[in-house]
């Protein structure tokens, strides 16, 4: 590795960070998932998704402080390192790996299904590869042409959000009136336990806030910007999912559809006419691909910290490119796994995900209370509040996400777990060694209080 970069370029804004989760996230995603979210409140979809704005938050509260303390592009690999064990910190990378290299393939599959589904002369094979292949090429060229891609199918994407909203209220307004707008945030169908069910499935649209602390390495200030673009992520995607749901559950009261996977399909229709839907659903495609672009961007970039730390072989995944400064053979990695979408159904490739994704934020919140601990050991008092009592409320409310999983997502989980201790047993020799880890001059490790 000698003579090879370690770092990469630090020249994203809180702009240009707030949108590239916003981008991963995928705003659009609240059309697509409406149909569930509103059957599973019955009738009552913003509602749910207010309360899983407030349930992410917590434990986007806890990345914003690891971030700000320990700023590196490991995410919760390296908060686990520093705040608990190296070997702790292997197999959260290893569990937030599982979400990360199947995200990928999940977002170009979706994108190929609908993609397909509107123009069906082309096979959704090629649209998978037609896919794959401008996202790694956007990828490969850097995050500052990739931002500029997200900045602007995020406008497009905002835009035909907007006219979708507009045309909600005033359907809501024609059929139903103000009345129909209370319904909407509650009605007589209504129950907490339906809500907090409906939380548990819409907190899944939030899936990715996380990944902004991956670019903590290309952000200028990064212990001031990346804390402020996770918060402002969770709250802005927050914001998007309560106000177009509220209105589209204006617009459609109840949680009765014919097909509640295409229910924001239909309601589009309804309140634009079915010109508009098929516009709006292309649009939403172009958002989509944004998504794939900050979901490849992200995974990369992952394997690069694990790499560079020599967790994974480092020849292959800790190498940047010696003058784009970007993770090349992972960006090609990701777009490999992501091919292996062609022999997998939807529905397989998604219960990979989320087991891995909320393992990953409860040791983020558990990281917040033992960089906790080692203040008061030190002498230093952090906020009781802030650095034990919100974390511990994220900690439970991720666990309780984890229990609502099905029983293949979770045993899939932990058979991967299972193959991830197995590799740490032999790069630790039995547990009795450290990790191998890369330590930077630039980089500061120091646990001070903030």
């Amino acid at each position: 590795m000698t003579g090879q970069p370690t770092r990469m370029r630090g020249n994203l804004g809180l702009l240009s960070i707030v949108l590239f989760g916003l981008a991963y996230m995928a705003p659009a995603v609240v059309t697509s998932t409406f149909g569930v979210i509103a059957a599973t409140s019955d009738g009552a979809a913003p509602t749910a998704y207010l309360v899983a704005t407030g349930a992410m938050l917590l434990t986007g509260l806890s990345y914003a402080k690891m971030a700000r303390i320990v700023p590196s592009s490991g995410s919760v690999y390296t908060y686990a390192r520093r705040m608990l064990d190296s070997r702790f910190g292997f197999l959260a990378g290893w569990a937030m790996l599982l979400d990360y290299l199947f995200l990928p393939m999940v977002a170009f599959l979706v994108q190929s299904i609908y993609l397909h589904a509107q123009y069906p002369s082309v096979p959704q094979w090629l649209w998978l590869v037609i896919n794959i292949v401008a996202a790694t090429a956007v990828n490969v060229i850097g995050l500052k042409v990739a931002d500029k891609v997200n900045k602007t199918l995020l406008i497009a994407v905002t835009g035909c959000l907007l006219v979708l909203a507009v045309l909600c209220v005033r359907h809501g307004f024609d059929h139903g009136g103000t009345a129909a707008a209370g319904h909407a945030l509650w009605n007589s169908s209504t129950s907490i336990p339906a809500i907090t069910a409906a939380a548990a499935v819409a907190a899944y649209a939030f899936l990715g806030f996380d990944a902004v602390s991956t670019l903590s390495e290309e952000a200028r200030d990064p212990r001031r910007t990346i804390p402020r673009g996770i918060v402002l992520t969770v709250l802005a995607g927050g914001v998007i999912f309560v106000a177009l749901s509220f209105v589209m559950q204006w617009a459609h009261p109840g949680g009765t559809f014919a097909d509640e996977s295409s229910a924001g399909y239909a309601v589009s229709a309804l309140v634009g006419g079915q010109d508009f839907a098929d516009v709006a659903n292309t649009i939403t495609m172009l958002g989509g691909f944004a998504s794939c672009v900050a979901i490849q961007a992200s995974t990369s970039r992952l394997m690069f910290v694990m790499g560079r730390d020599n967790v994974l072989p480092r020849p292959v995944f800790g190498r940047l490119h010696a003058k784009l400064l970007t993770p090349v053979p992972n960006v090609l990695i990701v777009a490999t796994v992501a091919l292996l979408a062609m022999n997998l159904s939807l529905a397989d490739a998604t219960s990979f995900i989320n087991f891995g994704a909320f393992l990953g934020f409860t040791l983020v919140n558990i990281c917040v209370i033992a960089h906790a601990v080692r203040q008061w050991r030190s002498g230093n008092r952090p906020s009781p509040l802030g650095f034990v009592i919100l974390p511990l409320a994220g900690a439970a409310v991720d666990v309780y996400l984890i229990t609502q999983l099905g029983s293949t997502a979770t045993g899939l989980g932990l058979l991967w777990l299972a193959i991830g201790v197995v590799h740490l047993a032999v790069i630790t020799r039995g547990f009795r060694r450290p990790t191998p880890e890369l330590r930077l001059d630039s980089e500061d490790s120091a646990t001070t209080s903030h």
